[in-house]
């Protein structure tokens, strides 16, 4: 194992009807691949944080790995106009041209403020009830633990929880995470990250 990334402040700027946080920046060049959310159009974020890892940490080993589980994660202050969530993990390091999804899971009660760990468990998920979760790149059906391919370098793996503004998206089952993010493109009211990195 290397030395650990040394993270980077980033406080983000104040949006109207949220309030400002600062997180350790995962835009950094000791990692290999840009930020895949530079595009996307800008949107408020909330406060997002998990009893696992604090963001720009090591992943924990129970996180990572196929039989790694997913963390506990929590939020709050969601704008107004929250019809429903979603939540994806990626690793933009992978070493292919489009990333690599981890977990995508969508149509989550507006209401809800908080996964348990293992949520993502594709045999025993402890998802409400209408959630949708797609297979990964993994071609898992539920979380797939961070595990980064040997001598590759540290990779990132961002958690991310997007308020959605209507209450369903209508992407079929066989849909891959790229489809959800691409209607996430024009449904998503607010976002927050977190993030964790992992290297073998």
């Amino acid at each position: 194992m290397s030395d650990s990334p040394k993270a980077t402040e980033n406080a983000q700027e104040p949006t109207s009807g949220t309030t400002a946080t600062s997180t350790p920046s995962y835009v950094d060049p000791r990692f290999k691949a840009a930020d895949p959310y530079a595009y996307l159009p800008d949107v408020p974020t909330f406060p997002l944080s998990s009893a696992d890892f604090s963001s720009g940490d090591e992943l924990p080993d129970d996180l990572q790995g196929p039989d790694g589980v997913s963390p506990q994660l929590s939020w709050s202050d969601l704008p107004e106009g929250t019809k429903s969530l979603a939540v994806t993990v990626y690793d933009p390091d992978a070493p292919t041209v489009s990333g690599y999804w981890h977990w995508a899971v969508f149509n989550l009660p507006a209401d809800l403020t908080e996964l348990p760990k293992n949520a993502g468990s594709e045999d025993t998920p402890s998802l409400p009830e209408g959630a949708q979760t797609l297979k990964g790149d993994s071609g898992k059906r539920g979380y797939y633990g961070a595990m980064p391919p040997e001598g590759h370098g540290p990779h990132r793996y961002l958690y991310a929880v997007h308020a959605v503004d209507v209450d369903k998206l209508d992407i079929p089952e066989g849909s891959t995470p790229t489809i959800l993010g691409f209607n996430l493109n024009f449904h998503t009211l607010a976002r927050s990250i977190i993030w964790g990195w992992a290297e073998n």
